[in-house]
């Protein structure tokens, strides 16, 4: 059923949903894989989507730690907000990431430990994704990680003029295969 929706909301907005079907399981836990949980108080997560990588930051998690999810695809949205709606250290926002420093201002949050991407920077206007990724690096506290993924490493010199230091993991058992860049704010 969540394939289903996917798919249907990809063909109904490819630019914004960015892939066909959800990540898998071996790409999420690549994508946390570097968070401290034991020492996060904040974490933000853009374009959760289904909440593939959000079941696993809130599994891990600690009980006061504040998730926010800034999903702009308003069924997602809805979907999130009611599998979460009892949780109030999970905020379910819809909208897009462009906004993040609004709504951490809103929510009094001075810095971010992690931020988590399922942005897909490579269909996304270069405006749009130049303004995420200035935002993401000024939200971020030093040595901070901005970890996302891609499908293609056509994006990853974009990422890299706002991130010096990126490692790079590649998960083959995802559809499509995918890379995993982990940006560290300096």
């Amino acid at each position: 059923m969540k394939h289903i929706k996917f798919l249907l909301e990809y063909l109904r907005a490819p630019r914004t949903v960015g892939a066909v079907a959800p990540s898998s399981e071996r790409l999420a836990m690549k994508m946390i894989s570097d968070i401290d949980f034991e020492n996060s108080r904040c974490i933000v997560e853009y374009g959760p989507g289904t909440g593939v990588f959000t079941k696993k930051l809130v599994e891990r998690k600690k009980k006061d730690t504040l998730l926010l999810l800034l999903e702009y695809n308003k069924d997602f949205c809805k979907h999130l907000q009611e599998i979460y709606h009892e949780d109030d250290t999970i905020i379910v926002i819809n909208d897009s990431a462009e906004n993040i420093d609004m709504y951490l201002e809103k929510y009094r949050i001075k810095n971010v430990d992690y931020v988590v991407s399922g942005l897909p920077f490579a269909s996304l206007p270069k405006n749009v994704s130049n303004m995420i990724l200035k935002k993401t690096k000024t939200i971020l506290k030093k040595n901070g990680l901005f970890i996302t993924f891609q499908y293609t490493l056509l994006k990853k010199e974009f990422i890299a003029a706002h991130f010096k230091k990126i490692e790079l993991d590649r998960v083959v058992l995802n559809v499509p295969p995918a890379y995993v860049l982990k940006c560290k704010n300096s």
